[in-house]
């Protein structure tokens, strides 16, 4: 099969989700429709636990360190998205990078809106810091809404004067609740999924009435060079169909102007968080072993050692 083909397939599996969803379709349905999308689990045992009060997952590929981890807040809008939604990629992750990964399950909305999420996500690294993990032992991950959510957390915790993790790996990162990049016209033919009505859409639901789209901790790409600068490493990967490509592409290049190490890395033909089907596509794969090398580099693991301790 092509790697077109490969794509059209993959494409052709989540419109099929979307396409059955009606205004009057319950939330519950569309985040069981999402969790069954995505049903694959990976090749890595799975431990529940409870982080302040918040359910999480430890998800810890054989063979890995248990002393350094990856903080893992999913995607899906705010709205859908689960900790059984992202296992595979998750799995994948730890496997790569050569650590164990706690997944996230944070508050959505429309039940709990801004900021429960980002509430959840601090009592997470605040639960992590009391166990006994140092920042330098921690990085963050997210792909989507969580990786957008993954950067607010990162802005807060500068600005509360705490130490930040090692690093940071984001996919298809959603940095601008306001949709104003270019890639929302220049690629809205090639994006099959996520058009700007519906990326507005989603962020009314996760703000409510009162929220505001322009708060840094709400848009990281609103954040002013002060406070990019002191962020850790980050890798940013996004595809090249997204209409979302902009707020990848604007936000590695703000937080580079401002002394921030920050990546881009862009994959030709590639959709929203295509990481998240590495069975089907090859580029799936070599992201995640791009994101493992870098993950492992900034957490001290030699990417082709991953022993427990």
């Amino acid at each position: 099969m092509s790697d077109n083909a490969a794509v059209d397939l993959v494409i052709a599996r989540v419109k099929a989700v979307y396409g059955s969803w009606r205004s009057d379709t319950p939330v519950a349905q569309m985040r069981a429709d999402w969790d069954q999308l995505f049903s694959a689990t990976g090749d890595a045992p799975i431990e529940p636990v409870e982080c302040a009060g918040v359910p999480c997952q430890w998800v810890t590929a054989r063979g890995v360190r248990l002393d350094k981890a990856i903080v893992y807040l999913h995607g899906g809008g705010f709205q859908v998205g689960s900790l059984a939604s992202h296992r595979e990629l998750v799995a994948g992750l730890s496997a790569a990078a050569g650590v164990r990964v706690l997944g996230v399950g944070y508050r959505l909305a429309p039940e709990h809106r801004y900021p429960a999420a980002l509430e959840d996500t601090l009592a997470v690294w605040r639960w992590l810091r009391a166990h006994g993990y140092r920042p330098g032992d921690l990085a963050l991950a997210g792909d989507s809404a969580g990786a957008g959510l993954a950067l607010s957390a990162l802005l807060a915790l500068q600005e509360q004067g705490q130490a930040l993790p090692a690093a940071a790996f984001l996919m298809s990162a959603w940095t601008d609740l306001t949709a104003s990049g270019e890639s929302y016209e220049t690629r809205a033919a090639a994006d099959p999924i996520h058009q700007r009505p519906m990326i507005l859409a989603m962020a009314r639901n996760y703000l409510g009435k009162g929220g505001d789209a322009n708060h840094p901790l709400v848009s990281p790409l609103m954040a002013s060079p002060a406070q990019l600068r002191g962020l850790p490493p980050m890798l940013l990967q996004v595809g090249d169909r997204e209409t979302v490509l902009s707020d990848s592409e604007a936000f590695a290049r703000k937080a580079r102007e401002a002394g921030a190490d920050a990546q881009c890395e862009i994959a030709p033909g590639m959709i929203h968080v295509f990481q998240q089907f590495p069975a089907q596509l090859r580029e799936a794969r070599e992201a995640i072993a791009s994101a493992g090398e870098f993950l492992a580099t900034h957490l001290g693991v030699a990417s082709n050692r991953k022993t427990s301790p």
